[in-house]
């Protein structure tokens, strides 16, 4: 199959059959392309993967980096229809009955997604509405440029709250997690 078109709408079962090393993600059927990650978006994710991982030993959660799929509004795995797939830089998923060999389908309990100026927008709108409706149980939101982390959780409604933000020189608590916390001076140590 050729590259995704702009003008054009797709499902997963399209992005399932494009070659293996485009890098996209489709928010409502529309194509995104991934530009290859800076030096410093790489480092971040690096040392987010390394904390959650050494963390998560011995327990049935998982922690994927990016490049890694996450297929919102699969009920079924039959189902191929979705319109919405994602490439979180980090994604942990608590539920093994939501990962196959191509991902995971459905809701993750958490998502990071570190923002570049090609991608702010996109991150803090069009994917915290997708994350949140989906149920995705705490979403952050790193801002390297800035040094500064923002941290939504579902609350009782099923709506993200109003955000934790958090600088460089703070220790977060993860909340879906009793006793893990991400140290953001190791994260921003570039």
């Amino acid at each position: 199959m050729s590259l995704p078109k702009k003008n054009q709408t797709y499902t997963y079962t399209d992005y399932l059959s494009w070659p293996e090393d485009i890098r996209a993600e489709i928010i409502d059927g529309i194509p995104f392309m991934h530009a290859t990650p800076s030096r410093i978006h790489q480092e971040i994710l690096s040392e987010l993967h390394r904390q959650i991982a050494n963390f998560l030993v011995g327990t049935d959660c998982k922690v994927y980096p990016a490049p890694f799929h996450v297929v919102l509004g699969l009920e079924n795995e039959d189902e191929k229809d979705s319109k919405d797939v994602f490439e979180p830089d980090i994604t942990v998923v608590c539920d093994s009955a939501k990962l196959d060999d191509d991902g995971c389908k459905g809701s993750p309990d958490l998502v990071m997604e570190i923002t570049s100026p090609s991608t702010a927008r996109k991150d803090k709108i069009e994917k915290f509405n997708k994350y949140e409706q989906a149920g995705v149980h705490e979403f952050w939101i790193i801002e390297p440029q800035d040094k500064v982390v923002s941290v939504f959780t579902l609350d009782e409604k099923q709506r993200f709250g109003r955000p934790g933000v958090y600088s460089e020189n703070d220790k977060v608590k993860v909340s879906i997690f009793a006793d893990m916390v991400i140290d953001l001076n190791m994260v921003f140590s570039w």
